[in-house]
């Protein structure tokens, strides 16, 4: 957004210093000065006002596009997520149901070769039927084991009838699921695409009001005052975000992050563009950190706590913020897409967002800000070395 927003303020300052110009000119002349040069420098004030007035309307109407842009990114990019993660899961549980038929179809040999075996046994066992044995003069112990042994044949069979018949009905039922789920992957897969399609045309849409806000935004003077904008209006709903975080916190006590300096998780690894502390603009210091990282790596939790922010913030895109407790909280900007919602309830090392270019940024990274009862630390201190 540095850019993005450098252009409208130079304007401002042109403006500014032509107009004092034309006064000094005007004052110089001392009592030469007539009404119509009086009414002259009137005219051109309330002109050079006119038009810093309709550059801060066009910016705001551009920042206005530029906020429902970049929230229609973040809701394509988590229907993308959530679709691939729905797809992980499905070939997950497609190669098991694989796994499964196979172990059912050797199932289901090994009970029809011992049904063979039985029906074979109980056809060799008929040939010799009781009558037979009557006849033959065998002693009747002999023909009480050959009855126990024709019942105990027949319930042998009755039970391999029975096993074969549940591992079919099962087999069957396994491969119906597996039918059905590569139905739904592959209506999945058609969708991802279709949704990367859009996500695409969206960023290019996004581009366009990028490269206009750059030619909106055309002096230090301007991006300053956008920064300086930008940064109360983060402040404000910190506060309210802190409001709110000790409201719960009354119900819910949480720990705080006095005992973790110097041990808490990287949101994100990465560059450090921009470090706490270091100039931002002209007078205005960076209060917090910039993590460059690739589009859609997952953004982490730092430490346990409830997400008390999670919206779209001017200069700051996709804003989400966890309160820790103690007065602790930690921020984190320019993201594609928020995974966790206000209320939320979130671990350390949880995926929380997707690592984006939101609030007009030319480079996908991770602003990152730790505050302790609303005032700025310096978040390195914090993290693992």
């Amino acid at each position: 957004m540095r850019e993005v927003i450098k252009h409208l303020h130079h304007s401002l300052r042109a403006s500014a210093f032509c107009t004092g110009a034309f006064l000094c000119l005007l004052f110089s002349a001392g009592t030469q000065a007539d009404e119509g040069q009086l009414k002259g420098v009137k005219q051109e004030i309330s002109r050079q006002q006119d038009q810093v007035a309709t550059n801060r309307k066009k910016v705001d109407l551009l920042q206005k596009s530029l906020r429902q842009q970049e929230v229609g990114i973040a809701d394509t990019a988590k229907a993308i997520h959530q679709a691939e993660q729905r797809s992980s899961e499905l070939e997950t549980s497609i190669r098991s149901l694989r796994q499964q038929l196979e172990q059912l179809r050797q199932q289901q040999l090994g009970q029809q070769e011992l049904l063979k075996e039985l029906l074979n046994a109980h056809y060799k066992q008929g040939k010799q039927n009781q009558l037979a044995l009557m006849l033959s003069g065998e002693d009747s112990s002999q023909l009480d084991r050959f009855t126990v042994y024709a019942e105990r044949l027949s319930q042998a069979r009755s039970h391999a009838l029975d096993e074969l018949a549940a591992t079919t009905t099962e087999l069957q039922l396994k491969q119906h699921q597996l039918g059905e789920q590569q139905k739904e992957q592959q209506a999945l897969l058609a969708k991802l695409i279709e949704q990367k399609q859009k996500l695409e045309s969206e960023r290019s849409q996004r581009q366009k009001t990028v490269k206009n806000l750059r030619s909106q935004l055309t002096t230090d003077n301007q991006y300053l005052a956008e920064l300086k904008e930008n940064e109360q209006r983060l402040v404000k709903e910190i506060e309210k975000a802190r409001a709110a975080a000790e409201a719960a916190r009354r119900a819910a006590p949480m720990d705080g992050l006095a005992k973790q300096k110097g041990k808490l998780p990287w949101p994100v690894k990465g560059r450090i563009l921009h470090s706490y502390g270091t100039s931002q603009q002209g007078e205005l210091h960076w209060k917090g950190m910039v993590i460059a990282q690739s589009a859609g790596s997952p953004v982490k939790a730092i430490y346990p706590g409830k997400v008390v922010f999670a919206d779209w913030l001017r200069g700051y895109g996709l804003v989400l913020a966890v309160d820790h407790g103690k007065g602790d909280m930690s921020f984190y900007g320019y993201n594609q897409t928020l995974l966790k919602k206000v209320g939320d309830t979130v671990q350390a090392n949880e995926n929380i967002a997707l690592i984006g270019d939101s609030g007009g940024q030319e480079q996908s990274s991770l602003y990152f800000e730790i505050r302790r009862k609303g005032s700025p630390t310096n978040p390195r201190a914090w993290l693992t070395r």
